[in-house]
């Protein structure tokens, strides 16, 4: 695993925030806006809130802001009008923005719009924060290679992959016999199917634990999240399907474990607060002090697991499914899922048919493959057609 220090004489870490208006983006920001002598931050970019950008902006002072919405352009340039900060718009200007000099990246643009911004980052050897699962999942052997060819790093910042990364052997990995995620099991752990099928996006947003964005949310009550990050962490580190668990944990507290072949099975705890897993990665590989809260497991009382109901969340078997598959399945169960979770939040699909949605698109799809990054726009684009047409 790569080590980077600081990349300036003078001890400043460079930092580029792709997605910085997001819940994770603006958490990253939290953190370097309370050790303002440690980080200079060179990019910033969003999706289309350029009122919070331009805000970000005055604050942080970037060499460049980028809105991905071309429509948004003129009224960020009109709030950055005399400040000297370079303003860009576009798809091609955001892989641009995550190909300029940054030590270190925050890749949390939401969705497969992060893919081709992320593997820009890759490619040039940065340190890439990698806060987006679909990265991963859509191109996860693409990713890595321009990871390991540049020289680069990774470092997952969703917090059960953060949590693994810090417990697990990678000098001795004949030792993990095992990697277990943890999953809150979201708002509807133990709703009976029947209400399921009449839940509301209010009531899917609502997550019990943490405070995330609505696709994540909605993700999270149908455990699509899980399934994502089941394939993420055969990524990352190179674990069969077969050996990568998941067990509910309502309280959040134990991010995730890894089981040795000793009987040893060491876990990261903390507060459910995305800062943690962030600031150890805008730390790293050093330790910062964050503002989260302390974790007092005498006054926490108890923790529980359960094993998840795989009836309740087919999203589970379907990610295992297109993990055992391979091919191009892993990026049309994310496409698939995205546009489900959209015609879902708008109104136009029930909760229940995400995953039959999904189902349908990776049958329609199976034994489609990957040998570069056109192939998985091309089977993005398709599985998103296909998908469309079953939300109507």
């Amino acid at each position: 695993m790569a080590v980077k220090s600081l990349n300036s004489d003078d001890g400043v870490r460079t930092v580029t925030v792709l997605g910085s208006t997001g819940s994770v983006g603006c958490n990253t920001l939290d953190l370097i806006a309370r050790r303002p002598d440690e980080y200079s931050v060179e990019v910033l970019t969003a999706n289309t809130n350029y009122a919070l950008l331009a805000e970000q902006a005055l604050r942080f002072e970037p060499g460049l802001a980028v809105i991905a919405d071309k429509d948004k352009y003129s009224e960020l340039k009109s709030e950055l009008s005399g400040t000297g900060i370079q303003i860009e718009a576009g798809r091609d200007a955001l892989v641009e923005a995550a190909a300029r000099p940054a030590e270190w990246v925050m890749a949390a643009i939401v969705g497969a719009a992060g893919l081709e911004p992320t593997l820009a980052a890759a490619r040039r050897g940065a340190i890439v924060a990698l806060a987006n699962k679909e990265c991963l999942v859509s191109a996860g052997p693409l990713l890595m290679e321009e990871i390991r060819s540049s020289g680069g790093t990774l470092l997952p910042v969703d917090s059960e992959h953060n949590a693994i990364f810090q417990v697990f052997d990678f000098e001795r990995r004949d030792a993990v016999e095992r990697v277990i995620l943890t999953a809150s099991g979201g708002p509807f752990r133990t709703l009976e199917l029947e209400v399921m099928g009449r839940v509301t996006p209010a009531q899917a947003v609502a997550h019990p634990t943490w405070d995330m964005g609505a696709k994540i949310s909605v993700d999270s009550a149908t455990m699509f999240n899980k399934g994502l990050e089941l394939i993420e962490a055969h990524q990352i580190f190179q674990i069969p399907e077969d050996r990568i668990e998941i067990l509910v944990h309502p309280q959040s507290v134990v991010h995730s474990l890894v089981a040795y072949v000793d009987g040893s099975v060491l876990a990261q705890l903390g507060m459910p607060d995305m800062r943690t897993p962030i600031a150890y990665t805008l730390g790293w590989p050093s330790r910062m002090q964050t503002p989260a809260a302390r974790l007092d497991l005498a006054e926490l009382g108890q923790l529980t697991f359960e094993r998840p109901d795989m009836d309740r969340f087919p999203a589970l078997r379907l990610a295992r499914e297109a993990l055992k598959q391979g091919g191009a399945s892993p990026a049309v169960l994310n496409a698939a899922n995205e546009v489900a979770v959209d015609g879902f939040l708008s109104g136009s699909l029930g909760f229940l048919k995400i995953a039959e949605t999904v189902e349908h698109v990776l049958a329609a799809l199976v034994g489609r493959t990957i040998q570069s990054l056109e192939d998985v726009l091309e089977i993005d684009r398709e599985a998103r057609e296909i998908a469309r047409e079953c939300v109507g």
